[in-house]
């Protein structure tokens, strides 16, 4: 028996197949071998994304410890801002204190200022009267040192040559003049009746303008026992001036 023959037309439609199926076969082995790399890519890709996922989980489990650590934080906040304002409220209790010992000291300062405006007013009145009453003492003996020096002369118990020792004295009383109240033009007629004084006798207007003069001294000056000579000089040079005045009377009526 024989075999068929096979048409050209049909050998070379099976070589056509034959090179479809290689082709095909070929597509396949090379899709298979992609897909096989694309699967790779895609466990390594979700190999990835759970390493990133136990990465997310370790960031939010640290959130939560960081949180856990805030609430923390918060709460020992709270517990400082408890303490503060207690702090706070035994401020406001210490300054209430304060506010009532601030006005008890006032009240006490007050009573104090009040005493002590009463103490210094007593006081005052007291000086007054104790300057009053030497001031009295000493025109009391002012007076009494005048008289006594004008009858010793008149009697002539004094006698010129004791009123030239006292003048020595008196005149200290002239290193004063530079403080006031004195003025100048009354230092000056002081000066000026003591030197006349040591040369000749005084008129009793010039005897009367010395012992006004030191009466002013004594006034100003009485703490110093120059102005107390100047003085006694003063009533002395008074009670020669009327001594003179009563001679020359009696010679006048002696002659007529």
């Amino acid at each position: 028996m024989t075999s068929p023959q096979l048409s050209p037309e049909l050998i070379s439609s099976l070589a056509s197949l034959v090179t479809v199926v290689i082709s095909i076969s070929s597509l396949g082995y090379w899709l298979g071998k992609k897909f096989g790399e694309i699967n790779a890519r895609f466990r390594e890709i979700d190999m990835r994304f759970k390493e990133i996922d136990k990465r997310f989980q370790q960031i939010d489990e640290r959130f939560r410890e960081i949180d856990r650590r805030f609430e923390e934080v918060y709460r020992r906040f709270e517990i400082i801002d408890k303490r503060f304002e207690e702090i706070d409220r035994r401020f406001i209790e210490i300054d209430k204190r304060f506010m009532e010992i601030d006005k008890r000291f006032t009240e006490l300062e007050n009573r104090l200022s009040k005493r002590i405006d009463e103490a210094e007013r007593r006081l005052s009145e007291r000086i007054d009267r104790v300057e009053l009453r030497l001031r009295r003492l000493g025109d009391a003996f002012t007076s009494y040192q005048e008289f006594l020096m004008r009858y010793f002369v008149s009697e002539g118990v004094l006698r010129r040559e004791a009123a030239e020792v006292i003048l020595t004295e008196a005149r200290n009383i002239m290193r004063l003049a530079i403080t006031n109240p004195f003025t100048k033009e009354e230092w000056k007629r002081l000066k000026e009746l003591l030197d006349k004084s040591e040369k000749e006798d005084l008129t009793i207007e010039e005897a009367y303008e010395l012992l006004n003069l030191a009466r002013k001294v004594i006034d100003e000056y009485g703490e110093y026992p120059e102005a107390w000579k100047l003085h006694m000089y003063a009533a002395m040079m008074v009670g020669f001036a009327w001594k003179k005045q009563r001679e020359r009377e009696e010679k006048e009526r002696k002659k007529e």
